[in-house]
């Protein structure tokens, strides 16, 4: 009777021209992709600059393909170095094998020379991209489909996976999809870290550690059900036991730092944005903006009323100045000035003359008297004054 399955595909490989084109490489660079964008957008909600995560992964990401192609030949080395075995496809990655764990052990020390170059945390750049590193995974696991391998025991059940090969030592069959049940639990473990992260801002990798550890409780019970040949340690898988261990140490790391160093970081890069209490930075840079804005606001105005003020005091600086010109106490003061002296008044009426004296340096013993229209004439040229008032201001003077 026909069951339902999962088909695999008939080649893992597509020849453009010479170039070959492999399922297995293009999911692991897909994969890459994916976790450097997500990477980037938490990197950047954390108060961190735009690119810094991509920078730091030039370093990570060839680490950590080496890391993880030498944790694999070193547990399966007889794949490679046993009798008929050519040690030179120890080399060829793209045929599959990549251990996860020498993966994130080895990548884990590109990042941290990256990070270090950077002057930023290490801790606080594996949070902003453990999200990512597990969506990486679950994508990547779509390479063992392509190659038909790491499959788990034989069954029935309706998503089985058809297993077509029969090349190193494969058997046709019907067995359980182990690299899906893995890319599912990764799928949920990256939307778990994704949420922990915002319920309970954490901080300090305790958010790359929450990561590390939930995917070990999965890869645990996958690994269980896998045929594929592996070491056994005291009836288990040695991923197994590596599985558990990693898990402990995970755990004790986000209790002690949780202790120790409460919260998350506030700057986790030199000269980046600081995020706000949920981690997002985007209303903190909008916020700023306003601020900065309402303080221009300010200063504008505040120059512009500084500005009218001194217009203001200068209009009443010149108003008080044509006030003064026009002033009848000053002009008053000026008429008063301008009285003729008393004595030079009598001094007038006793001769005779309505004109006013002069003084004795104005006149000359050497000249003759002239006649008195001449004189008239000659002092009415050098004095304008008023005939009238003058003899006016006499007469009372003489009165009194």
């Amino acid at each position: 009777m026909d069951i339902a399955y999962i088909p695999s595909p008939s080649h893992g490989v597509v020849h453009l021209g010479p170039i070959p084109l492999r399922g297995y490489a293009f999911c692991i660079i897909i994969g890459v992709f994916v976790a450097v964008w997500l990477g980037n957008k938490r990197w950047i909600a954390r108060g961190g600059r735009p690119g810094t995560v991509a920078d730091i992964a030039v370093w990570a990401v060839p680490f950590g393909l080496v890391g993880g192609r030498l944790y694999h030949v070193i547990t399966d080395y007889e794949l490679y170095f046993s009798d008929g075995r050519d040690w030179v496809d120890a080399f060829k990655v793209w045929q599959g094998g990549l251990g996860i764990w020498g993966a994130i052990a080895l990548g884990a020390v590109g990042a941290w020379i990256g990070c270090r170059r950077r002057g930023i945390p290490l801790p606080a750049w594996a949070d902003a991209l453990a999200p990512g590193i597990v969506f990486a995974q679950a994508i990547g696991r779509w390479g063992n489909w392509f190659n038909q391998e790491l499959y788990g025991k034989a069954t029935d059940v309706p998503w089985a996976l058809h297993i077509t090969s029969a090349t190193d030592g494969r058997v046709p069959g019907y067995y359980h999809p182990t690299f899906l049940y893995e890319s599912l639990w990764c799928v949920g473990v990256g939307l778990l870290v994704i949420w922990a992260d915002r319920r309970f801002t954490l901080g300090h990798g305790r958010a790359f550690a929450l990561y590390v550890a939930a995917y070990c409780v999965g890869r645990g019970w996958i690994e269980y059900m896998r045929v594929d040949d592996a070491h056994h340690i005291l009836g288990l898988r040695l991923n197994d036991w590596t599985a558990m261990v990693v898990f402990l140490l995970a755990v004790i790391y986000i209790v002690v730092s949780a202790r120790l160093r409460p919260g998350r970081e506030e700057v986790v890069e030199p000269d980046g944005d600081t995020p706000d209490g949920d981690g997002v930075a985007l209303d903190k840079k909008a916020d700023d903006k306003a601020d900065d804005k309402a303080d221009d606001e300010a200063d504008d105005k505040a120059d512009d009323e500084a500005d009218d003020k001194a217009d203001d005091e200068a209009d009443s600086k010149a108003d008080g100045e044509g006030d003064e010109t026009t002033d009848p106490k000053s002009d008053a003061k000026k008429l008063d000035g301008k009285k003729p002296d008393a004595k030079k008044l009598d001094a007038k009426t006793d001769t005779g003359s309505d004109e006013p004296a002069q003084s004795k340096e104005s006149v000359k013993p050497s000249e003759s008297v002239k006649p008195s229209g001449s004189e008239e004439s000659e002092e009415s040229e050098e004095s304008e004054e008023p005939v009238g008032s003058a003899k006016g201001e006499a007469e009372s003077a003489k009165k009194v």
